[in-house]
């Protein structure tokens, strides 16, 4: 099996023929057509059904199509990253759930690169696309948190993904609000106080199961929910709507105006930590945003860091 079978093969199901793919790629149609049939024959399946309106993809050809651009994708960022072996070039990927710490120990690192060459890439994404971006090497670190409910299922996953967790802090869950809630002057409340209110949380795609939820207690039931899939719509939310999310009680920048920190009477505890392939080495770069998150969880006050 060879790249260029895989990318062969990408681009006769993105175009739907094999001529119209030969077309896009400047190849010849035989070339592409004898590179598939190989591929078939070395794999064991049929990779396309062919009819006089194009190709389609079998059950098989979907399944590989899904490795296949997987396996592109890993070897399109491997020829960016070392395509100047002399370069100075630096770069940071990281993964996380939606925390407003990660994004300005993040920005920390990126001001103090002023006048370096470098490649930072942040995501925001869902709990199970911070796992695989680390086991695939295409972050170099993941923020996430645990708790009670959620740890032993995420270890397995953790341990199947061959990474490993260290814990940056520990916080007690607060329900955020905005300013002008009913329950926005409030010191302390319990779980029944919110059953009237949607409830907002990030969607977890196609991973949509409690165990990888970014909120704790999502495994309760409640009548209304609002998911949503960047801070900045929950933030929107918030200050124009009656309804509440669950997190650490860190408020971000852009929460600190109209929006209120509760604490809720749980026993429940969140962790939030990082997530590093166990054989990956840590650049310089990675430790010096290890110690960034560090600096910013030791100033906050709402919370019990980890040394």
């Amino acid at each position: 099996m060879t790249l260029q079978q895989l990318r062969y093969l990408i681009a006769i199901a993105e175009y739907g023929s094999i001529n119209a793919a030969a077309q896009n790629l400047y190849a010849s149609q035989s070339n592409l057509s004898t590179a598939i049939k190989e591929l078939e024959q070395e794999l064991g399946i049929t990779v396309f059904t062919r009819s006089n309106r194009g190709v389609t993809l079998t059950n098989d050809g979907t399944e590989l199509l899904g490795y296949a651009r997987q396996v592109i994708e890993q070897a399109d960022m491997l020829e960016m990253r070392y395509a100047d072996k002399g370069s100075t070039h630096l770069r940071l990927a990281v993964s996380t759930q939606h925390y407003a710490f990660s994004v300005q120990a993040f920005v920390n690192v990126v001001e103090g690169c002023k006048g370096e060459e470098y490649e930072f890439i942040l995501r925001e994404s869902t709990t199970a696309e911070i796992i695989d971006d680390v086991r695939t090497f295409r972050s170099e670190v993941g923020i996430l948190y645990t708790d009670d409910f959620n740890r032993r299922v995420l270890q397995k996953a953790f341990d199947d993904a061959d990474v490993a967790y260290a814990p940056l802090f520990d916080a007690r869950v607060h329900v955020f609000v905005g300013e002008h809630h009913p329950l926005a002057g409030a010191t302390l409340l319990r779980p029944d106080d919110l059953a009237d209110y949607p409830r907002y949380s990030f969607e977890q795609g196609t991973t949509n199961s409690f165990y990888y939820s970014e909120e704790p207690l999502s495994h309760l039931p409640h009548k209304r929910n609002i998911r949503i899939s960047d801070r900045g719509t929950l933030t929107n939310l918030l200050t124009s709507y009656n309804g509440y999310t669950l997190s650490t009680g860190v408020l971000s920048a852009e929460m600190h105006s109209g929006i209120a920190s509760i604490p809720l009477d749980v026993d429940e505890t969140m962790q939030v930590g990082y997530i590093m392939h166990n054989e990956r080495r840590p650049s310089d770069l990675l430790l010096r945003y290890i110690d960034e998150l560090h600096a910013i969880i030791g100033a906050d006050p709402t919370v019990e860091p980890h040394l």
